[in-house]
């Protein structure tokens, strides 16, 4: 499999999850405060959204790509 068809591959998987989910979250961990033996640690959920036109131009782009590059062989 050659790198254009492989990032074609990738883009479509991407963009099909981005449709799909909408987004994805992550954790933030920071310590808040050191007190002698005590430590206060805070987690905070963050949510990162991927815009629905964002998904559609790269699952586009990959089918593209997968076309494009199926025709040159």
């Amino acid at each position: 499999m050659n790198t254009l068809k492989f990032i074609a591959v990738l883009l479509i998987v991407a963009g099909a999850l981005g449709v799909a989910y909408g987004g994805f979250s992550y954790t933030s961990a920071t310590e808040a405060a050191n007190i002698g033996p005590v430590h206060l640690l805070v987690t905070e959920q963050k949510r990162v959204n991927i815009p629905l036109w964002a998904g559609f131009v790269a699952l586009g782009a990959g089918v593209v790509l997968l076309l494009a590059g199926s025709r040159k062989s």
